[in-house]
């Protein structure tokens, strides 16, 4: 029987995708956001695909703040863009 691939909804384009393609950005309990790259790290997390385009619309509907239910600084959107353009992702 073929193992189950864990499956989280992109908070840009609202589509099902396996949650190693999503980076994770999660809300710490004392909370402080960062990004999560393990997708182990405790607290409340919401995924964004690996693509500029998902990452504008999550910004532009303020989804990630809904989702976390807190406003995010800058700095973590900002890392959000940088790791999309590094030639690894």
């Amino acid at each position: 029987m073929p193992k189950k691939i864990p499956m989280r909804q992109c908070t840009g384009c609202r589509e099902m995708k396996p949650k190693r393609e999503l980076i994770r950005v999660v809300r710490s309990p004392e909370n402080e956001i960062s990004l999560d790259f393990k997708g182990k790290a405790q607290g409340r997390g919401a995924y964004v695909c690996q693509s500029q385009e998902c990452l504008k619309k999550a910004i532009k509907s303020k989804a990630l703040e809904k989702s976390l239910e807190v406003s995010i600084p800058d700095e973590i959107y900002l890392q959000l863009k940088e790791q999309m353009e590094a030639p690894d992702a």
